[in-house]
């Protein structure tokens, strides 16, 4: 239940991650309009490229979450080898 838990929570955080960097694209192209379109699209391009970071951080997490079930998984098999050659 714990794991179903994390991965919903992980999975709304995705989804509103790429919400704020959609929204928050246009908010920034549109608020430094009055500075010239060359600084408005650099200025909107810096904002998109910090934002995914958050993204790639997101992603990470769930990475490391199914590298440790897998670990999991392979220490369980193991542990049955070894409990069967003793046997």
């Amino acid at each position: 239940m714990l794991q179903d838990k994390f991965d919903r929570i992980i999975s709304f955080l995705l989804g509103a991650s790429w919400a704020i960097v959609l929204f928050g694209a246009l908010i920034t192209f549109r608020s430094f309009m009055f500075l010239g379109l060359p600084t408005t699209i650099f200025l909107t391009l810096v904002y998109i490229f910090t934002t995914f970071f958050m993204i790639l951080a997101l992603d990470s997490f769930v990475i490391n979450r199914q590298r440790l079930e897998e670990a999991k998984k392979q220490t369980k098999l193991l542990e049955e080898l070894v409990g069967e050659e003793d046997a």
